[in-house]
């Protein structure tokens, strides 16, 4: 089993900043593949980033590319989604989720083991 805690949510104004960190416990984090999914209101989940095992892929929904990095710190247990130049469009309840069994990158919520509780981004106008 494996929890997963997000943090780093807020309201913060167009253009502006925000990291979040998924800090993750109960089995070895650095054999999962992790992901970022954000749901925004009266709209269905959708992919945001993702990143290998190691770290060294990474993929990104075109919506946040440029603007978006996903990280990892395997000594930490923790993943991290730094977000800039945000847009009122990317308010949203964020979710992380760990992939037990990809070896890549994967952008299907589907192919996801293990869901965090979420945490919200406000982005005003």
């Amino acid at each position: 089993q494996v929890q997963l805690v997000e943090s780093g949510g807020g309201l913060v104004q167009a253009g502006g900043s925000l990291r979040l960190s998924c800090a993750a416990s109960g089995r070895t984090f650095s054999t999962f593949a992790m992901g970022w999914f954000r749901q925004a209101p009266g709209k269905e989940r959708e992919f945001v980033a993702a990143i290998s095992r190691t770290g060294i892929s990474t993929a990104y929904a075109d919506s946040v590319k440029g603007r978006f990095t996903i990280s990892r710190d395997n000594a930490k247990n923790t993943v991290y989604l730094q977000m800039n130049s945000l847009k009122p469009e990317d308010t949203a309840v964020y979710y992380c989720a760990a992939d037990s069994y990809g070896a890549g990158v994967t952008r299907n919520g589907n192919g996801y083991d293990y869901w965090g509780q979420g945490t919200r981004v406000t982005v005003s106008s």
